[in-house]
C-alpha cells in the first residue's frame, strides 16, 4: 500500500498545543533522529525530504523555532524518565505483561505496566499508561513511590530512570487494550518470577519486596 507523506510549515510552539491523544509532539532536526526510538522507514522518508530542500532552507541541527531554547550545562546528558506500575494483589502476586514478539524493547519479556513520561507528570502518566494500556483506573491519591532504578541498557545507551510506583488500590481488571505491544498480563508470585524478565524490572521488584528506594543497573563497575 502507497504512503503519502505531506510537507508543510509551522512556526508555533508544540508546547502550547491542547492534545488529548496522550501524543507528545515537539521539534526535532534530521540530525537529531538517531537519538529517537523511531521506524528505519520513517527516518529514512525524513532524511531524503530534507536533503531535497535547497540548501538555504534546510532544517539546521540545533535550530530552534521561534524562541530560544535554554542549553544544559557542558557535559549534561538528558536522562528518559519511564514510569511503571508495581501493582500488587491481596495474596502478595505482582502484575507483570508478555511483551509482542515484534516489539522494540525486550520482545517476548515480561516487564511491569510501563511508559515514558511526555509533556506531563509522572504520576500523570502513570495513571494515562495504566488505563490505556491495561483499562485500569487509579486515583492520583492511592499512589506512593516504591523504587527508583538508574539503568542503562547496554554501554553508549541513554541513561534511564525508572521510577515504580505503587497502586494501593485500583478498579478494573487487566485487559488487553493494546495488543500490539502486550499479549498477556498475567499476576507473578514474586518469589517465583519468570526467567525471560526484563533484568531491571526483576532488580527493581526484588528491591521492592526488600524495602530498598534505590537501585543502579548496567553501569559499568
Amino acid at each position: 500500500m502507497p504512503i503519502a507523506i505531506y510537507a508543510g510549515r509551522w512556526n508555533g510552539d508544540p508546547r502550547e498545543l491542547h492534545l488529548t491523544e496522550g501524543v507528545m509532539i515537539a521539534w526535532f532536526t534530521p540530525s537529531d533522529l538517531h537519538r529517537l526510538r523511531i521506524a528505519d522507514t520513517t527516518s529514512d522518508l525524513v532524511r531524503r525530504h530534507a536533503a531535497s530542500l535547497p540548501a538555504s532552507t534546510a532544517p539546521q541541527s540545533g535550530l530552534a523555532p521561534q524562541k530560544e531554547r535554554r542549553t544544559s550545562p557542558h557535559g549534561t546528558v538528558l536522562n528518559v524518565i519511564g514510569v511503571h506500575l508495581y501493582l500488587e494483589r491481596s495474596d502478595g502476586t505482582v502484575l507483570l505483561g508478555l511483551r509482542h514478539p515484534d516489539s522494540a524493547f525486550a520482545p517476548s519479556t515480561w516487564h511491569v505496566l510501563a511508559g515514558h513520561c511526555e509533556q506531563e507528570n509522572a504520576i500523570a502518566c502513570l495513571i494515562r499508561e495504566a488505563r490505556e494500556e491495561a483499562g485500569l483506573h487509579i486515583e492520583r491519591q492511592d499512589v506512593e513511590l516504591v523504587h527508583v532504578v538508574h539503568h542503562i541498557d547496554k554501554a553508549g545507551d541513554r541513561p534511564r530512570m525508572g521510577l515504580f510506583f505503587r497502586a494501593r488500590s485500583w478498579s478494573g481488571e487487566p485487559e488487553l487494550r493494546e495488543p500490539d505491544k502486550c499479549t498477556q498480563w498475567r499476576f507473578w508470585d514474586p518469589a517465583a518470577l519468570p526467567d525471560d524478565l526484563v533484568c531491571y524490572t526483576r532488580v527493581a521488584i526484588e528491591k521492592i519486596q526488600n524495602g530498598e528506594l534505590y537501585s543502579e543497573t548496567g553501569w559499568p563497575a
